[in-house]
C-alpha cells in the first residue's frame, strides 16, 4: 500500500478538509494513474450530503470523484494496453464480475456485481473505496479508457460520466443525421447532449425555461430553442421529435415532453428527479413511443465516445478550479452557478 494526498468529507454537514488515504499497490493487471484532473458531477455532491440513503448510504469518510484523467505511472505485469506516461481516463466503475451476461454484452454498467469508483466495497483494502479528488488512483487495466492526445483534459474529466450518460442513449436511439432531436435542460447534461445530437448530424432543439439560456444553447449545437413555458412555441413542435433528451432533475411536465414526440419517437430520461413524474399512458399508446432512462454506458461504448469526441474536438464546458475551492464550487453548484461544469486542477493538490 501507498499514501495518497486527498480530499475528504467526515458527515453529511461537513466541509471537505485535505486528509490521506491509502491506495494498494498495483498487482498483476492494474494502472496506476496520476490524476491531473477531475471534474465535479451534481451525484458527488448527493453522495457526500447522503442524500442518497436510502439506496445508497454514504460511508464517511468519503472520498468523491469519477470524472478521471490522469497519466499512467505504474503498470502492473500482466497489463498491455498502458504503459507508463500514457494519458488515461476512469469514470465511474472499476471493477465488475467480468461474468455475467451483462458483462459479456459490453453492459457493466448493468453487472449485478459491479465496484463504483467510491463510496463501494473495496475487495482489495476493506472498507470503501475512494474516488477522484486525490493525487492518484489504481485501476483494473479492464476499466482505465484511453485519452484522447488532442483533447483538453480538464474539458475531458466530466466526458467520463456527463458525456457518456448522453452518449450512450443518442446512439442507442439512432440518432443520425435527419433525426428531430430535443434536449430538455442545459445544465452539465443537457450541454454535452446539444455538442453530441449536433455532432450526430440531428437538427437539435433546446427546451428550456430560460430565455437567457437561448444565446448559449445556439453556440453550443442547437438549431432552435423553445421556451418551454411558451404555449404557442410548444405547440409548434407537436408530434415531430424521433428522439427527446431529458436532463432536468427537478419535477416536471413530462407528458408536455410525450406530446412533443412522432410516431415511434422516444423519450430518454438521464436526469433523476427525487419524485416520480406522473406519466399519461394514452400520450404514449396512441403514437407507439417510448418513455425510457439510460444510465451511463460500458466500457467499450466509453472508449468509442471518447475516440468521437477526439474526431469532432468535443470536450465539456468547463470552470478550473483548485481543489481548495471544492466547498465553494459545491454551493455554487446547488445554485447552478457553473457552466456547464467544474473540473479539479490537481496540481493544486501539490500544495497541502
Amino acid at each position: 500500500m501507498f499514501k495518497a494526498k486527498a480530499y475528504s468529507v467526515s458527515s453529511a454537514t461537513s466541509q471537505f478538509v485535505p486528509t490521506t488515504i491509502e491506495r494498494r499497490d498495483p498487482i498483476a493487471d492494474d494502472v496506476q494513474i496520476e490524476i491531473l484532473y477531475c471534474g465535479i458531477c451534481h451525484s458527488d455532491l448527493h453522495q457526500a450530503r447522503n442524500e442518497w440513503s436510502g439506496m445508497m448510504p454514504t460511508v464517511y469518510p468519503c472520498v468523491p470523484g469519477h470524472e478521471i484523467v490522469g497519466r499512467v505511472t505504474r503498470v502492473g505485469p500482466s497489463v498491455t494496453k498502458f504503459k507508463v506516461g500514457d494519458l488515461a481516463a476512469v469514470g465511474c466503475m472499476v471493477d465488475s464480475d467480468g461474468t455475467c451476461p451483462e458483462c459479456q454484452a459490453g453492459l457493466e454498467q448493468f453487472c449485478p456485481n459491479f465496484t463504483l469508483t467510491y463510496n463501494f466495497p473495496d475487495k482489495h483494502l476493506g472498507g470503501v473505496t475512494y474516488g477522484g479528488y486525490s493525487d492518484s488512483i489504481v485501476v483494473k487495466e479492464r476499466f482505465v479508457l484511453r485519452v484522447p492526445s488532442n483533447l483538453n483534459l480538464a474539458g475531458t474529466a466530466p466526458l467520463l460520466c456527463a458525456g457518456i450518460t448522453t452518449y450512450s442513449p443518442l446512439r442507442r436511439w439512432g440518432v443520425t443525421k435527419g433525426k428531430k432531436v430535443g434536449v430538455v435542460g442545459l445544465g452539465g447534461l443537457g450541454h454535452m447532449g446539444v455538442k453530441f445530437a449536433h455532432a450526430l448530424g440531428a437538427h437539435v432543439v433546446v427546451f428550456t425555461t430560460s430565455p437567457s439560456k437561448k444565446e448559449d444553447a445556439l453556440r453550443l449545437g442547437a438549431d432552435e430553442v423553445v421556451i418551454s413555458k411558451d404555449a404557442n412555441e410548444m405547440a409548434k413542435h407537436a408530434g415531430s421529435f424521433d428522439f427527446i433528451l431529458d436532463a432536468v432533475a427537478a419535477p416536471h411536465d413530462i407528458n408536455a415532453y410525450i406530446n412533443m414526440l412522432a410516431r415511434d419517437g422516444n423519450i430518454t430520461m438521464v436526469g433523476a428527479p427525487e419524485q416520480p413524474l406522473p406519466v399519461g399512458v394514452f400520450g404514449l399508446i396512441f403514437r407507439r413511443r417510448s418513455f425510457s432512462g439510460s444510465l451511463i454506458g460500458g466500457i467499450a461504448e466509453t472508449q468509442e465516445m471518447l475516440d468521437f469526441c477526439s474526431q469532432h474536438n468535443i470536450v465539456a464546458d468547463v470552470e478550473v478550479i483548485p481543489i481548495q475551492k471544492l466547498n465553494e464550487a459545491y454551493e455554487r453548484m446547488l445554485k447552478s452557478d457553473v457552466k456547464y461544469r467544474f473540473s479539479i486542477d490537481m496540481a493544486s493538490l501539490k500544495s497541502e
